[in-house]
């Protein structure tokens, strides 16, 4: 089982020509109650708003992210929700499964790395904690040494299908309003979950956890693409579009770039695996 970790969600990268946030200039919360909600980036010709997506038990996307950012209004604007890990989110046909899509140098990276079938997507994204004032959420500003937030892996999915063309789509009737069912794109491919985890047949194949210190990769004190691993687990492993990420007393991740394959490895697997089975879940999967 080869591993990769996928970033997602809204991030702080600035169009080179506006100088402004491209890809939504803010941290995803983890709610009070620990729920991660990985912000799904804005991208104009989408069929979902912001407003039409929900966390169970909570306002929609579009509520959060008015709250937390300034009072910017998103509501109407186009959200590519991807990965949709969380049932709930939307309303669903029979046969949903979690989904992620990809396409051009990412999709044909994935293909170069030789993913396939059976392997297990980790996504992170970049976080920040959240507390309630006078019924408000505000981001907390006394998370003594993550002060800009950090890197946190937030969900999982194991590949039990790979999707390479539009026939393929066209056979699951539930998958025909994914951002990527139209295959329109160089190297489009949609990676489906299993129904459970081959590894845990009790568990779904893909979900999205509730935050917990194991979750978090970023180095404490240090900016958040600076990662406390276990250089005893990674130190010896190759890691895709890291050739000497390994500085004094952090792993040091690399950008830009969204999907980054580790090399099939015993000790690699064994810490998904326990990542996977000790960390809570949240929402109808």
């Amino acid at each position: 089982m080869k591993i990769i970790l996928s970033r997602k969600g809204f991030d702080s990268s600035k169009d080179k020509k506006t100088k402004f946030p491209k890809y939504g200039g803010y941290p995803s919360p983890i709610l009070p109650d620990g729920e991660m909600m990985s912000l799904p980036i804005p991208l104009e010709g989408e069929r979902l708003s912001y407003n039409a997506i929900t966390a169970p038990g909570c306002n929609s996307y579009a509520d959060i992210i008015e709250e937390l950012c300034a009072g910017a209004y998103i509501g109407s604007k186009r959200a590519h929700l991807d990965p949709d890990l969380v049932a709930g989110a939307r309303p669903r046909q029979e046969g949903w499964l979690p989904v992620l899509g990809q396409n051009n140098k990412e999709g044909k990276h994935l293909d170069n790395q030789g993913v396939k079938e059976g392997d297990l997507f980790l996504f992170f994204g970049w976080f920040r904690r959240t507390k309630l004032v006078d019924g408000q959420l505000h981001y907390r500003v006394d998370d003594e040494g993550f002060r800009e937030g950090f890197h946190a892996i937030f969900g999982y999915m194991e590949i039990g299908e790979i999707i390479r063309s539009k026939a393929e789509v066209e056979r699951k009737s539930w998958l025909h309003n994914h951002p990527h069912a139209e295959m329109e794109e160089p190297n489009d491919r949609i990676y489906v979950a299993t129904p459970n985890l081959s590894f845990r047949p009790n568990y779904p194949g893909g979900g999205v956890f509730q935050f917990g210190e194991r979750l978090r990769l970023t180095k404490k004190y240090y900016s958040k693409s600076k990662w406390n691993l276990d250089r005893e687990v990674f130190g010896n492993v190759k890691i895709s579009r890291h050739p000497n990420p390994w500085k004094d007393d952090y792993f040091q991740s690399t950008s830009p770039g969204q999907e980054f394959v580790i090399k099939e490895n015993e000790a690699v697997t064994k810490w998904a695996w326990d990542l996977v089975r000790n960390s809570r879940t949240w929402g109808k999967h």
